[in-house]
């Protein structure tokens, strides 16, 4: 390869993004941070690290995902790289984009606060800087599809939780809303659910029965080829 040829082919960055998805028991949200500068001061986007070229991009979206959560062992997932030519107006970037689930507690909060960082609702996503918006939807879309076939409230709900913010999870992970009984069913059906001796009294009148999920069943139950179909 030519001098020239080096010129024109490596000169590209890479970075990498992160849609990190929480849910507080009644919403599901998405964190974001506005830009402290330019290009589009000020303008809400995706956690985002750039990567130098002797840097692993695992390594620094795991970077990014530690400095943002204060924790390591958060699920995350790749997406794919967005690579349109006008992406950013600094030059040509492609971004390789990560999407994580974790439990948005009382510490979390106040970690993200502290960073001035925001949880925005899932549904009420601003306009973001570069293509950040379009990088959301297509973790959403991915969400939908683990949501159908995997048990996503291990890595989205506390230890011990009610149906009812099971439900609320699902319908706004899948954007629709499911009959109680039959939901109930399902997830009963499931086998994946232990109820406990736990109530919740601060969301009604009348007690709620708290459970928690059977991680080990679920294990041994997808080594089996276990679909987890909703």
């Amino acid at each position: 390869m030519s001098p020239e040829e080096k010129e024109i082919y490596f000169n590209v960055a890479i970075s990498t993004s992160l849609v990190l998805f929480g849910f507080d028991g009644e919403k599901l949200r998405v964190l974001l941070r506005k830009k402290k500068n330019d290009p589009f001061l000020g303008a809400m986007l995706l956690p985002a690290i750039y990567v130098k070229a002797d840097e692993s991009i695992d390594s620094k979206v795991k970077e990014l995902l530690y400095s943002h959560t204060n924790e390591e062992k958060i699920y995350i997932e790749q997406l794919k790289a967005f690579a349109k030519v006008f992406r950013n107006p600094l030059g040509r970037v492609i971004n390789v984009a990560y999407y994580g689930t974790v439990k948005l507690d009382e510490k979390l909060l106040e970690h993200s606060k502290s960073r001035k960082e925001e949880w925005i609702e899932y549904s009420k996503i601003p306009d973001l800087a570069f293509d950040h918006n379009e990088i959301i939807e297509y973790a959403k879309e991915r969400l939908k599809r683990r949501v159908k076939r995997r048990p996503i409230g291990f890595y989205l709900l506390p230890e011990h939780f009610t149906i009812s913010q099971l439900q609320k999870l699902y319908e706004t992970a899948l954007n629709r809303e499911m009959d109680k009984r039959n939901f109930r069913k399902k997830i009963f059906n499931s086998q994946l659910i232990i109820e406990t001796d736990l109530t919740d009294n601060s969301g009604s009148r009348k007690s709620a029965k708290l459970f928690k999920f059977d991680e080990e069943k679920y294990e041994k139950l997808s080594l089996k080829g276990y679909d987890f179909l909703f």
